[in-house]
């Protein structure tokens, strides 16, 4: 976090980089009571990220859903639990907007804010309703456009939208940052052996399963590699090594940390965990076609990654040991 927050805020004051743009973006939220709501995973990372160079109050209160990420980030700050809202699962946004109505009726905030996903929508379009400062956040996997959850609220009047990547409708996005550019290829990382233990993580996105890359993996690994396993909806009986469905932010760091590779879907939150932690990372995106994710956005954090030197991707047809050995010899600054 320590290199993080340097690049936000650089030494040399006239140095127009992103993190100066983003701090005078944002400045107006410093010390205000804000209300921040994000789905747990990426969403949740960046919203994190982007809060601790806001620097709200500290009686801001935070709603997201109850995992064992939320747990571990949000432990010393205000925050509130609601029932988990899939994609595009509009039943659960009326749900979730029941409660952030109970919310804003019982205590007043300066303003929301929210990266998404769905419910930003049970958020936004009710503190628009009450008329309340409301900014949204598109998040940094969406380079070719919004999201669903973007593109309806682009829709929405009074909204202060912001992209991280050009090409978006200047009418309606503002684009200043990326949350990406914090990082670089180290050229100096040397590995000096094949990946001998891999730490494997499909992130928690429910109810898409991601078979096709645990079963290639189990397939082409040599037959002595160590494998741990975080698979959220992905369960599974028969793997080798130690099996998780979800763990911890420490039970994670230690598992990233004490493998040779780091195995992840293209979740965005995940993989910029994976950078801080200087992780070489074999980056592995869902597929909507095999019904793996509500689209095919991964691709895009995917082909971003990979331009930027930052990590291997690979689609899962493509993993071998080569590919294996090819990742470990990616590490970032």
């Amino acid at each position: 976090m320590e290199f993080f927050a340097e690049a936000l805020h650089p030494s040399s004051p006239g140095d127009p980089t992103w993190g100066d743009r983003l701090s005078q973006a944002l400045d107006s939220l410093r010390g205000k009571k804000l209300l921040l709501a994000a789905s747990t995973g990426g969403h949740l990372s960046q919203l994190h990220r982007l809060a601790e160079l806001m620097e709200p109050a500290d009686d801001s209160l935070w709603v997201t859903f109850d995992k064992p990420q939320s747990r571990s980030m949000l432990a010393d700050q205000r925050h509130r639990f609601i029932p988990y809202i899939a994609p595009r699962d509009a039943r659960r946004v009326l749900g979730g907007a029941k409660t952030f109505r109970e919310i804003l009726a019982e205590e007043e905030f300066d303003a929301v804010v929210s990266t998404g996903a769905a419910i930003a929508l049970s958020s936004h379009l009710v503190a628009q309703h009450r008329g309340l400062r409301t900014i949204y956040i598109e998040s940094v996997s969406r380079f070719d456009g919004p999201s669903l959850t973007g593109r309806i609220l682009q829709r929405v009047p009074r909204i202060e939208r912001y992209c991280q990547h050009p090409g978006y409708d200047a009418r309606k996005w503002k684009q200043e940052f990326s949350v990406l550019d914090a990082y670089a290829s180290d050229p100096t990382w040397k590995p000096t052996q094949p990946p001998r233990s891999i730490f494997v993580t499909l992130g928690t996105i429910h109810p898409y399963r991601f078979d096709r890359l645990v079963d290639r993996l189990v397939s082409v690994a040599p037959p002595e590699t160590r494998f741990t396993w975080q698979l959220g909806s992905t369960a599974r009986t028969d793997l080798p090594g130690d099996v998780h469905i979800e763990m911890s932010s420490t039970a994670f760091e230690a598992a990233a940390t004490e493998s040779d590779l780091v195995i992840t879907h293209a979740g965005v939150g995940t993989i910029m965990g994976l950078l801080d932690m200087r992780r070489p990372t074999l980056v592995v995106p869902r597929r909507r076609g095999y019904r793996e994710h509500v689209d095919d956005h991964q691709l895009q954090i995917t082909r971003e990654v990979s331009q930027r030197g930052l990590a291997v991707a690979a689609e899962v047809d493509q993993i071998g040991t080569g590919t294996l050995t090819a990742a470990l010899a990616k590490k970032v600054l």
